[in-house]
Parts: structure tokens; sequence; C-alpha cells
């Protein structure tokens, strides 16, 4: 049976870039999203391109009372899913003093309070599955600071935090965690991104993560090469190097 998967935020980005190149291996896919006509134009062209099976759900992670339910109908509507995979988030440059503290907010809400509310979902569905992968789409900035990118920094490393604590509370449950920390990506979500050092395109991206979460690899850096290498020095790196991101 093809793998099965459902990813949150498919309807833009790097959601969307990943539900094409896993419907190009023939994947079955649950996609989600706070847009509806965007995912039903997602869907139409999959089908028709692919071939594949696609089933769509409206979910604002934001909603955090309803997630649950969401992503489970979803589920039920697949059959069987092997991988969920929780890439819903929002980004924008703030600064601290600035008067941005509603964005900041937002920001946190979605990226981790709202990750936090899928991820309950997924480990409930894999525990009465008895089996699962839960892919966690985190970034680079959970392990480096960023200017202009405090609240998004704040959020990712507190979905990474929270994800590393899933996996060890449910290692004997058979629930794999993979943790994909993407560098700099080309999308709608950032304006200007290309200012910002080893910027790849969505698609580049999406292709290293399928291969990483089908081979269900525990910590990810995307692009590979150079971030894979850097790791160590990461949080560490003099402020200066920085500071003209600001």
């Amino acid at each position: 049976m093809p793998h099965t998967l459902i990813i949150t935020g498919a309807s833009a980005g790097i959601g969307k870039a990943l539900a094409w190149e896993f419907a190009r291996r023939n994947c079955r896919l649950g996609l989600t999203g706070r847009r509806l006509e965007a995912l039903e134009q997602l869907q139409s062209e999959l089908h028709e391109q692919t071939g594949v099976e696609v089933h769509i759900a409206r979910v604002d992670v934001d909603e955090t009372d309803i997630v649950e339910q969401s992503v489970l109908a979803l589920c039920a509507k697949l059959g069987e899913v092997d991988s969920i995979i929780i890439n819903a988030g929002i980004n924008n440059f703030t600064r601290v003093g600035n008067g941005q503290l509603a964005d900041e907010t937002a920001i946190i809400r979605t990226n981790l309070i709202g990750a936090m509310a899928t991820a309950n979902a997924a480990v409930s569905y894999f525990l009465e599955k008895g089996r699962g992968q839960i892919v966690g789409i985190s970034s680079l900035a959970s392990l480096q600071p960023i200017p202009s990118q405090a609240a998004y920094c704040a959020s990712k490393a507190g979905i990474s935090m929270y994800l590393d604590a899933l996996r060890i509370e449910h290692k004997d449950n058979n629930i794999d965690v993979t943790q994909i920390r993407p560098g700099f990506i080309k999308t709608e979500i950032m304006e200007n991104i290309d200012r910002y050092p080893f910027a790849i395109s969505a698609e580049q991206a999406a292709k290293e993560m399928a291969k990483a979460i089908l081979a269900r690899r525990k910590d990810v850096f995307v692009p590979r090469f150079p971030w894979s290498l850097f790791r160590p020095a990461l949080g560490h790196l003099p402020d200066k190097i920085w500071k003209r991101f600001k």
C-alpha cells in the first residue's frame, strides 16, 4: 500500500511543495490549511497531473479546540495514515520594543501552540493505531538567534524542544519523530529571503525533506550542506555575523 501522509499548512510554501513531491512519489495525501479554495485547486491539480488520492480539510491550527477533531476526521477519510507532517506556520519581520507584540503573539500562537495541538492529535491517532511517524517542520532559527525574527526563533525553539520531549515520552509506543530544520527557503511567507545565506527553492527543499521523512531520520537540516556542518557552531556564532540582517 502506498505511504499515506497528512500535511498541515499545505496550501502554500513548503507544505505545497511537499504535497507535490510526495504526489510524484505516488503517496496518498491528506492536506489541510486555512484557505479551502486554495486546497481545492491543489487537490484538483495533483490528481490531474499525478493521479494520486488526495483528501483535503480546512483546518486553522489557531482554533486549537477543534484541531484534534479535524485531524482525526481526515485520518478516518484516508483509512490509514503513516505520517503526519506538522508544517503550518507563519512569519513576519518583527522588532522587539517596536509595538509589534500582537504580531509576535500571533507567531507564537500558530507556530508553537497550533503545532502542539496538531502533535497531540497525531499522538492520539498513532497510539490507537499502534505505530506512526510525526514530522515537525522546525527551523534553523530554533538554534540560531536572528535579529528581526525574535518571536519566530522563540516559536521554533519551543516546538523543537516539545518534539524532542515527545519523542522520549513515546519511544516505547512505536511513534517515530522526525524533526526538520530548514534554513532559508524561498517561499511567499517571507520577502527578500535571497539576502540570507544559502537560500534554496521550496522545490529543492521538499526533495531533501521527503527523502529524510521516508527514511525516518531523526534530526535533519535542509539544505543538508552547509548547515549540517555548521550545527556545532549554531547559537555560538558572533553577533556581528547576523547584525547586518536586522
